[in-house]
């Protein structure tokens, strides 16, 4: 491109930045011409710096807006006609460009003549991978709006060169032309909105901007943020970037829309200032109405910015709308007011609580600091070892005896896990453990017709347990099918007790915390997830109550406790995620509302990193640990599976109702124990809001299964399309954690209900509540034990396939060499087409096989076999490791007597004489199915190997903490 480019380059207190900002500056690819600096007013070294790295400085005072800046800057370049710039590419003093920012910037302009603004990407600096804008918008309340996630790193994701209303100044290539003839930037906008401004005066004009991601900008947004103050800004940015925003809606918005949005701009001023109120931010509530006020104050401005743009509207409206933010935009926005509001009130009430724990403590100074370092204490006790005299107890307490008698019925119930176990969604489980270590390890599998999907991420843990237990595939799937109520179980104890001690320094009673764990355990027996053979869900529920306990420790005073619940959490998150994979997409949706809640509250606190540190660290690590999962599911169109529950399919689900009473549903139908044996869960928890004590905590819980309910009924609104079918996303973990966040909630308002104390009346509605509780826990026991067993056949037959000869079945667990094709259907109803080879469908291989994305080249090998089958479609068949061709009654006459017609084929014998086989020429047939090693996978598996290893050891109590205490 030919046409010459002008640098302006403003600065204000910039020398901490300005040595980065020349040097990207001077390594540019592309050749420009003049440099103009304007330094305004600055009192550090900037001016300094300017002048020796560009000789030509012009310096203003400190009252020099950056519209002005700008205008003085162009002023002094030659006019175009006599050879001046065609092009004015602005930057900031706190905007360093990317090498190839220029080049990649100009090289867009000439194949886009049309454009006459055009913008780069802009990423934070000094992050430098964090996206900032690629191109902005404005919405109907004054809201910059990027399109972006919070905190979203560039991954290449938005890089379109695309129409947007405005881009940045800090990057900015303009026309010089256009910038004169729209009368440069508003300085009525001194320092912030002015690009969004003169974005939407171009547009309106007619001009095209273009925002192109090739060219990378750093943008420290130094004003923004409140890195540096300068004297158009103040103490008060919040107030500038405001007024800007108010101005530039009014200023150019639709003239038939203005007396709506006054109206609208108006009451939507009181509503922030409210929230920020609520939220004790009154410098921010302030500054809200002053920039109302000082907008609406001057309504000259306004009509003489109006006046001022009128000749430029010369593009239809619709081509100007479509640019602007959706309509529909800031009503999502308002659930951060309402999240705010929220916020607030819980503030408020932890203050009310405060004061009132504070009274007691004056009367009992140990009451508050006890019952906190105690409940902290018990999560210390995890890690360090078991409370002495357990023995003792247990013989003297009643509970213990009553909770031994439980678990002795659960494992009597689970008694269809002993031996070998199969049926329903359970596949029977491979010969040994060493099957699963080839199956993880594994970059290709001989499955089907190949595949490198990989496997899913339990068999990990599954080969490591049956390792342990010398290498018994099946007795690891006993155990944990059997084992799984117990640990339930003593999960719910353990964290109910902790949670109890937080509200009260002598804990829930033991009844209580008996009640809720039982409750607990039983929701995946009496769900029917137990016995229809789901393992997955089964597991997952078995360790959700640790996780949730190991989550508690965020909150210990002591920074290096709470990392070490970070480390604790993240690990139990992967392997809860391994064995439910849905349970990370909740959590972190959770994670997200507990952050933007937690904000408001404790931004002070949240300012050190081991506070907000922890929880994002156990956020992030089933990320890194299942990576050789689901970064190669991706990669390979298997990324369905992210969304499955473990087991065959068809997989049951759960819909709104049976979200509430912990019921799954398959084929239409409720499966598990009667659905009202769910209720007491439900009304418990329902009438824990009545006591104020623990009003507080319950409702947390209620803001929990909020969450978790709106996950889960997203999720049961979504088909994975699989190359076997459809099915229904999974969400029987989403069921699990919403009951046990009912059975939390019903727990802890009990639990403050007798701190209230009852008399009269209430002792009444206590004992029919208590009633409700005990039918609830000793009806699902008691259906468990007598009808637990479910779909548990037994059958573990993994080759079992009808129409299939015997003596083929064996040969196929040769392995790759062995392939089986079996047919079915007709030409005319179509046909659908199978391949058995291996040991047959085990645990982890029908995930495989399941998620596997259909083989085109097969699926035309098998279409050709049955239109038209020749010697090239057998010899396709035999490279594909194909032995045999097997066609079940009824069979396809014109099928058989096609294959029949070809060559390389010998007639098989089959059982069933209405069945046809073929037998493929053995010296056809490829050896092997050719796979591929892929180094990638091998990196991550390293990877994950060295991170669980780091994951165990940061889990561990230090040597010098076991001392102190």
């Amino acid at each position: 491109m030919q046409s010459s480019v002008a640098l302006v380059l403003v600065s204000h207190d910039g020398a901490r930045w300005l040595p980065t900002v020349i040097e990207g500056i001077k390594t540019q690819q592309a050749s420009f011409g003049p440099v103009i600096a304007v330094d305004t007013g600055s009192k550090d070294d900037s001016p300094a710096l300017l002048e020796a790295a560009f000789g030509n400085l012009t310096r203003v005072s400190g009252r020099t807006s950056f519209p002005e800046a700008i205008d003085l800057a162009v002023e002094q370049l030659a006019p175009t006609e006599q050879g001046g710039p065609e092009w004015i590419w602005i930057l900031h003093d706190d905007s360093t460009p990317d090498p190839g920012a220029l080049a990649a910037l100009l090289a867009a302009a000439q194949e886009h003549p049309e454009a006459d603004v055009l913008g780069p990407k802009l990423r934070e600096w000094p992050s430098l991978r964090r996206l900032l804008e690629v191109g902005v918008t404005i919405s109907g309340t004054g809201r910059r709006e990027t399109g972006l996630e919070r905190g979203e790193y560039d991954q290449g994701q938005h890089d379109r060169v695309r129409s947007v209303l405005a881009v940045n100044t800090a990057g900015m290539l303009v026309r010089r032309r256009v910038l004169a003839d729209l009368g440069g930037l508003d300085r009525a906008l001194p320092i912030f909105g002015n690009d969004l401004d003169f974005g939407w005066r171009a547009a309106s004009a007619g001009h095209t901007t273009l925002v192109i991601p090739d060219a990378v900008v750093f943008h420290a947004e130094a004003a923004h943020r409140g890195l540096r103050r300068t004297p158009l800004t103040g103490r008060h940015t919040h107030y500038q970037e405001r007024r800007s925003a108010l101005f530039t809606l009014l200023a150019n918005g639709s003239g038939r829309a203005l007396p709506f949005q006054l109206v609208r701009l108006a009451l939507g001023t009181l509503w922030r200032m409210l929230g920020f109120l609520l939220v004790r931010e009154v410098g921010t509530a302030l500054d809200e109405l002053a920039a109302l006020v000082s907008v609406y104050r001057h309504p000259g401005e306004l009509r003489a910015a109006r006046r001022a743009r009128a000749p430029y509207r010369t593009a239809p409206v619709d081509q100007v709308r479509a640019l602007l933010a959706p309509r529909w935009l800031p009503y999502r926005h308002g659930l951060d007011f309402v999240g705010d509001v929220a916020s607030a009130v819980t503030n408020q009430a932890a203050d009310v609580a405060e004061r009132r724990r504070s009274a007691k403590a004056a009367a009992d100074p140990a009451s508050f600091a006890a019952r906190r370092q105690t409940a902290l204490d018990e999560l210390e006790d995890d890690e360090v070892g078991v409370e002495n005299g357990l023995v003792v107890r247990f013989l003297t307490n009643p509970v213990a005896v009553l909770t031994a008698l439980v678990v002795l019925l659960g494992l009597i119930g689970a008694r269809a896990a002993l031996g070998a176990v199969a049926g329903g969604g359970l596949s029977p489980v491979p010969g040994g453990a060493l099957d699963w270590w080839r199956l993880h390890l594994e970059s290709w599998h001989a499955i089907g017709q190949g595949t490198a999907v990989p496997a899913p991420p339990y068999v990990l843990p599954l080969a490591l347990l049956g390792t342990l237990l010398l290498g018994k595939s099946g007795l690891a799937i006993t155990v944990l099918m059997w084992l799984s109520f117990p640990l339930a179980l003593g999960g719910g104890w353990r964290f109910l007790r902790v949670a109890g001690r937080l509200i009260s320094h002598r804990g829930a009673p033991r009844w209580l915390i008996w009640w809720g764990s039982c409750a607990y355990a039983l929701v995946p027996l009496v769900s029917g997830a137990w016995g229809q053979g789901r393992f997955g869900t089964v597991v997952a529920a078995a360790l959700l109550p640790w996780l949730a306990h190991a989550a508690l420790g965020f909150a210990d005073p002591e920074a290096d406790r709470r990392w070490r619940a970070g480390w604790r959490t993240g690990l139990l998150l992967a392997l809860t995620t391994a064995f439910a994979p849905t349970a990370w997409l909740l959590t972190a949706a959770l994670a997200v509302v507990v952050a933007l809640l937690a904000v408001p509250i404790a931004r002070r606190a949240l300012r050190e990193r081991s506070r907000w540190g922890p929880p994002l660290l156990a956020v992030a690590l089933p990320l890194v640990l299942l990576a050789p999962w689901w970064l190669p599911a991706l990669w390979h169109g298997a990324g369905a599976g992210l969304l499955l529950d473990p087991g065959r399919l068809p997989a049951p689900s759960a819909g709104g109702l049976e979200l509430v009473i912990g019921r799954l549903r398959l084929d239409g139908s409720l499966i598990g124990a009667p659905w009202w044996l769910g209720l007491p869960v439900v009304v418990l928890a329902v009438v824990a809001l009545v006591g104020s004590r623990t009003r507080i905590p319950v409702l947390m819980c209620w803001l929990v299964a909020a969450v978790i309910a709106v996950g889960a009924l997203v999720l049961s609104q979504l088909t994975l399309q699989l190359a076997a079918g459809s099915t229904p996303a999974g969400n029987a973990f989403a069921m699990i954690a919403l009951q046990g966040a009912g059975v939390v909630a019903a727990t802890l308002g009990i639990q403050g209900l007798l701190l209230d104390g009852f008399s009269g009346l209430r002792r009444v509605v206590g004992a029919v509540l208590a009633t409700i509780a005990v039918v609830g826990v000793a009806g699902g026991l008691g259906w468990f034990v007598l009808d637990g067993t479910g779909d548990l056949t037994g059958d573990t037959s993994t080759l079992a396939h009808p129409g299939v000869p015997s003596y083929m079945l064996a040969e196929a667990t040769r392995g790759e060499t062995g392939g089986v094709l079996v047919l079915r259907g007709s030409v005319e109803d179509g046909l659908r087409y199978v391949v058995e080879r291996g040991e047959g469908t085990t645990l982890g291989t029908d995930e495989i096989a399941a998620t596997t994305p259909g083989d085109d080249a097969m699926t035309a090998l098998v279409a050709k076999l049955a239109a038209d089958p020749d010697d090239a479609v057998v010899a396709g068949l035999a490279k594909a490791g194909i032995s045999y061709v097997v066609l079940p009654s009824p069979t396809d006459h014109v099928v058989a007597e096609g294959i029949d017609a070809s060559g390389g084929v010998t007639q098989a014998s089959t059982a069933d004489p209405a069945a046809r086989a073929w037998q493929i020429d053995a010296r056809a047939v490829d050896p092997g199915l050719t796979g591929h090693r892929s180094w990638p996978r091998i990196a991550l598996l390293v990877v994950q190997f060295a991170v669980i290893v780091l994951a165990l050891v940061m889990c561990v109590p230090s040597l010098e903490r076991r001392r102190t205490r």
